[in-house]
């Protein structure tokens, strides 16, 4: 898969889009029929510089009805383990797979995917984090492009041309498992390791040779 055209851009170099030109493109999107059962897309929300991207499956029902991702209990959770990679809400951003609930909280089918994932890839490649955490089994299968289970893959961190990604259970999974959270709360620690341990990368050139790494960007046929 390709880039996704952006008005007004030609090369679409790393952190050359803006995230809010994604969001014009996106429009009121009804490219699958998961369009028809929505109450609010939800775009994504946060730094759009930040060094640590967040990905999830889809919307929930609290997302789904406040237009933003991560919010009600797996949201809390979120926000209370954030502190152990010592960062804040405010200098992460968080999005998902895809923009709209799937009618309650089914798993995303192949074609919703297939349509809506070009919209995750053009906002990774317009923040351009150094980290990209995936919570959960959907969201780590679309950026690794593997079929591994979350608890073979977790625990360590997989560099993924420019990206490190980091695999984790899902918050919310992680409520109703409290095995699951110590190890969630476990990788989160680890990340803090990293990230302490290693200075955010240098903003890439338009020019440069990261500029043009796209097969590091997770696509929705692969």
């Amino acid at each position: 898969m390709g880039v996704m055209h952006i008005p007004g851009h030609t090369h679409q170099a790393p952190r050359e889009v803006r995230l809010d030109e994604i969001r014009a493109v996106l429009g009121d999107c009804r490219l699958c029929e998961l369009c028809q059962t929505r109450t609010n897309i939800v775009f994504g929300v946060g730094d759009p510089r930040a060094r640590v991207m967040f990905v999830g499956e889809a919307p929930g029902r609290n997302e789904d009805l406040q237009g933003e991702p991560f919010v009600g209990r797996a949201g809390e959770n979120l926000n209370s383990i954030l502190s152990l990679a010592g960062l804040t809400r405010e200098e992460i951003y968080i999005a998902n797979v895809l923009k709209c609930r799937p009618p309650g909280n089914r798993d995303p089918k192949a074609d919703e995917v297939l349509a809506c994932a070009p919209f995750l890839r053009e906002q990774i490649r317009s923040i351009w984090p150094d980290v990209i955490v995936t919570m959960g089994n959907p969201a780590t299968h679309f950026v690794l492009k593997t079929e591994v289970g979350i608890t073979r893959l977790r625990g360590r961190l997989h560099q993924m041309g420019h990206f490190i990604v980091m695999p984790t259970f899902h918050p919310a999974a992680a409520l109703r498992n409290p095995a699951w959270q110590k190890l969630l709360e476990d990788d989160f620690r680890m990340l803090g390791d990293y990230l302490e341990r290693h200075p955010a990368a240098p903003v890439p050139s338009a020019q440069g040779p990261v500029a043009q790494e796209s097969d590091a960007l997770p696509t929705a046929g692969e």
